[in-house]
């Protein structure tokens, strides 16, 4: 029998997988069915804004406007004029209104139209739709919705204790949001891609879950080698938070914010904190350092990933109950018929 003989006769045999379709359950992408997740997006910097100063953002399938009043408030709203849609970005701040570039019109803090450069009386009709807004950690954040849901998380030292920087600029990615966030409930993922080897079984019975989200603590030695016990956890579909003792002395805090401004894109937006003091300075250059590293380790394999849920295992049960929560999450577009 000749070696071509040999191969053809293995070629004819049935493989493995034969008559076997991929089988996976599906968690419903942003943007599906016109209709995204009710979370907290992070839209810019704090810095991006300055007193009496106008942005534009993509958001969502839109376009949003993010603007300081004379009052230091942000505030975000639907970004296109009601008169003839002009994009108000383009415009100015007037005290505390947006005034839009094309005609002069003036919108106040609740986006109401109260002035028209004509002298005719403002549409009774004419206003753009406000986003609930807060702004912290140096970050602008903008929920999806009519009203919050849930707050901002908090970390167990003040803010006015800490002092914040961010690891890396602004980064985009080819996915969504709560796909990124599925890794911190991924113990394979944590062990596998970023080296960190558990003090303790895996913590799936450590996990404190919530309506919106869930927490938990872990002690670790973490991929840099460093002893740390941590609480990390997940807001809603697009915020991660860490917060512990990587050292003696050594308190790291993380709040990463996420934002759409596309569907099946998302924009990160990284702030550690650490507490005040002489080592201040040092310790956070630790902390950017680690969280540059962690984020370097993910980028690609989030930038390409085609997220299906198909076989879990028993290590994959806290992951399985976050995809299930993530199914069952509230999804709204209330702003649809403005931003677009």
């Amino acid at each position: 029998m000749t070696a071509q003989t040999d191969q053809t006769a293995e070629l004819a045999k049935s493989p493995p997988n034969a008559g076997v379709r991929r089988v996976w359950r599906p968690v419903p992408a942003e943007g599906e069915n016109g209709l995204f997740t009710q979370s907290w997006n992070a839209v810019a910097w704090s810095s991006d804004v300055g007193r009496g100063s106008v942005i534009g953002r993509d958001f969502l399938d839109g376009r949003i406007v993010i603007y300081r009043g004379a009052d230091n408030m942000v505030r975000a709203m639907s970004a296109y004029c009601p008169h003839l849609g002009a994009d108000l970005s383009l415009g100015d701040v007037v005290e505390n209104n947006l005034r839009c570039a094309f005609h002069h019109w003036q919108y106040d803090e609740i986006g109401q139209c109260r002035k028209t450069a004509s002298g005719d009386p403002a549409p009774r009709g004419a206003c753009l739709f406000v986003f609930p807004t807060i702004e912290r950690y140096g970050i602008i954040f903008v929920f999806n919705g009519e009203q919050p849901l849930f707050g901002l998380p908090d970390f167990p030292i003040a803010d006015e204790e800490l002092v914040f920087g961010s690891p890396y600029p602004v980064q985009t990615l080819d996915c969504d949001p709560w796909a990124f966030c599925a890794n911190t409930p991924d113990m394979q993922h944590l062990k596998v891609v970023h080296n960190i080897n558990f003090n303790h079984a895996d913590p799936h019975d450590r996990y404190n879950w919530h309506t919106y989200g869930f927490d938990y603590k872990y002690e670790a030695d973490a991929h840099d080698g460093v002893a740390a016990g941590y609480t990390i956890g997940i807001r809603g579909t697009s915020i991660f938070y860490r917060h512990g003792e990587a050292s003696d002395e050594f308190f790291r805090a993380s709040i990463v914010g996420f934002g759409i401004p596309r569907p099946g894109k998302m924009v990160v937006y990284s702030v550690n904190g650490v507490r005040k003091g002489p080592k201040a300075e040092e310790q956070l250059a630790i902390a950017n350092k680690i969280s540059a590293q962690v984020f370097s380790e993910d980028r690609e394999i989030m930038n390409t990933i085609h997220y299906r849920p198909g076989h879990l295992t028993q290590a994959d049960l806290s992951l399985s109950r976050f995809l299930n929560y993530v199914r069952h999450y509230p999804r709204a577009h209330p702003s649809a018929d403005f931003i677009n």
